[in-house]
């Protein structure tokens, strides 16, 4: 019997065919595997926004940094010469509550944290990865204020995220920080308004300043 002539071989073994419908999925599937892995990537419920643990203590922001005009760096008070944010230990807040509502239920935790040297357990807000270095002192000493990446805390009974905190979000402002500066010494006043265009604003403070925000990857991760 003749073999086959060369033109009418197949290209592929039959073996082949198995293939075909799975390289048709993936080619359906990755795309649309892409785009919702995107689309949540940058969702609210991914980037946190909204998020409203409730803490141990009904520390009202509107009351103290609002009301009361408490400076962010009364508790916070490492914001200028660290890279994090300290969280005020207990004798912070008895430094007024000894003397002020020293008996009202609501501060109980304090009172009991005071007595027993045990530290309140405060819910961290804004938590960013592990493998993102943030620094703190870096971004209040040239001029950009708590709110703008934390919003009007000083009119949140409870503390919330507002921010993304995502990783565009933060090059969007090393790329342009213009609209984002202030007088360093005004970084934690949260209702400042500038007096004049805050883009020539913050161009001349830029300028002033030696603001240059890098954004090169190894500034963040280290």
């Amino acid at each position: 019997m003749d073999k086959e002539p060369a033109s009418v071989r197949p290209v592929f073994p039959k073996s082949v065919n198995f293939f075909r419908p799975v390289v048709g999925t993936l080619l359906a599937a990755v795309p649309l595997y892409i785009i919702t892995l995107v689309y949540y990537g940058n969702s609210a419920e991914a980037t946190r926004i909204g998020y409203e643990p409730e803490q141990p203590v009904a520390f009202s922001h509107a009351l103290h940094a609002g009301r009361l005009g408490i400076d962010c760096r009364y508790c916070h008070n490492t914001v200028e010469t660290a890279s994090h944010a300290a969280i005020p230990p207990t004798e912070t807040c008895m430094n007024c509550h000894a003397n002020i509502r020293s008996a009202s239920a609501k501060i109980l935790p304090v009172r009991e944290s005071h007595a027993t040297g045990m530290p309140i357990e405060w819910v961290r807000v804004h938590d960013i990865p592990d493998f993102v270095y943030f620094d703190h002192s870096a971004h209040v000493r040239r001029g950009i204020g708590c709110v703008s990446c934390h919003g009007r805390v000083d009119k949140m009974e409870t503390v919330r995220q507002e921010k993304p905190l995502t990783m565009g979000w933060c090059l969007d402002c090393h790329r342009a920080p213009e609209e984002h500066l202030r007088p360093p010494e005004l970084a934690t006043k949260m209702d400042w308004v500038p007096n004049e265009d805050p883009f020539v604003l913050g161009k001349r403070l830029r300028d002033e300043n030696h603001v240059n925000p890098s954004t090169d990857c190894t500034t963040c991760h280290r």
